[in-house]
């Protein structure tokens, strides 16, 4: 098969928690499905974005059973079978493997973008060319392609990529080997990285075949591979719901950072490249990103309806009732109809404990 004969699909991965943002983000509308930075959900922004690049009938999702019914209202693609739901959570390699038996089945081999469905991108024009990119390096066999971020600030949350010289010229932009992938770093370690200028921050946005895919599966996650093997041979018939809970659980719960990229980069042939992005990108990871998204200028106040405030700055409040402030600053407040939130922008990285908490004393009802 040509190069040009393989279809460009898009598999957006939404079937995070999105803890950080409760109590907005719950068990059935977890962050992708909020509209946190705009008037729509990051969903529907993610699949907006991309749309001029992929065909309607070549996007797909994997969530999982609690969310399938809010993605299946937020993204109208052209077939509810292109919508997967995960029984229970395994990690990205494996979320990743079961859309690739999936476009196997429908189109023998194809072009995937693995994408995050709740990552916000300020230039989207600049994003679908490097995106355009990136299909036609991932459209070599054995390639595996990836977009990295240049860092503005040492950050410790995120993985690094550390660049190797041009390799190709893309559509007109440079690709460089990758050397490596740096695991989340400690501070002082990631001042070294952004110093250096030879690192970009590992933003999960992966491309390569199927083919390539799978045969990177067989060699790294040899029993996840047979175990999606098997699993696909029940697709499209009364037995694939049934062999789905029995045969997911199964498989290996690793990211594929770990299970494959990381791997791939110290083989003796490595092919594995990476296209930087300075496209405005946020993973928006908690409410205090919101605010540093969103502020008009250091120090103002954020609030989803009217406000007072008095000696007041850098808070966000997110409430449908009158907020009035006074002499507080650098708080987060969201108000949901059953609980309310209440911390210093500078711990809001700390939010997913309440979740855990809940967790713990069975709050359901929260959660």
């Amino acid at each position: 098969m040509k190069k040009s004969a393989l279809p460009n699909c898009a598999v957006l991965l939404a079937g995070g928690r999105g803890t950080r943002f409760w109590p907005r983000s719950r068990t059935r509308t977890p962050k992708q499905l909020l509209n946190i930075a705009g008037p729509h959900t990051m969903l529907r922004d993610s699949v907006a974005r991309l749309e001029p690049v992929f065909s309607p009938r070549n996007f797909w999702a994997v969530t999982n059973v609690e969310q399938i019914a809010g993605v299946r209202r937020e993204i109208h693609i052209a077939s509810a079978n292109h919508i997967l739901a995960e029984p229970t959570g395994r990690n990205t390699a494996a979320a990743i493997g079961l859309a690739a038996i999936h476009l196997r089945h429908e189109q023998k081999d194809a072009v995937m973008a693995v994408l995050s469905a709740d990552s916000y991108i300020a230039n989207a024009v600049k994003f679908r060319k490097i995106v355009s990119a990136a299909l036609k390096m991932a459209a070599t066999p054995g390639a595996l392609v990836v977009i990295g971020i240049p860092p503005t600030r040492p950050e410790t949350g995120y993985g690094y990529v550390e660049l190797g010289p041009v390799s190709a010229r893309p559509r007109g932009i440079p690709a460089h080997a990758v050397k490596r992938f740096a695991e989340k770093p400690p501070l002082a370690l990631a001042r070294r990285y952004v110093a250096s200028k030879h690192y970009l921050w590992n933003a999960g946005m992966f491309f390569w075949r199927v083919s390539t895919f799978l045969d990177n599966l067989e060699k790294h996650l040899p029993k996840t591979r047979a175990a999606l093997d098997a699993l696909a041979k029940t697709i499209g018939t009364r037995r694939y719901a049934s062999a789905l809970k029995s045969i997911y659980p199964t498989l290996e719960n690793i990211s594929v950072d770990y299970a494959i990229m990381e791997p791939a980069t110290r083989a003796a042939k490595n092919h594995v490249s990476v296209l930087a992005a300075d496209v405005g990108w946020s993973d928006i990871g908690s409410w205090s990103a919101v605010y540093d998204l969103l502020k008009k200028t250091h120090g103002s106040n954020l609030a989803s309806a009217d406000c007072f405030t008095h000696d007041a700055e850098g808070n966000y409040f997110h409430s449908q009732k009158f907020v009035a402030a006074i002499g507080v600053n650098n708080l987060v407040l969201v108000e949901t109809d059953d609980a309310i939130l209440l911390c210093s922008r500078d711990r809001a990285q700390d939010v997913g404990k309440i979740v855990k908490y809940l967790e713990e004393h069975s709050l359901k009802n929260l959660l």
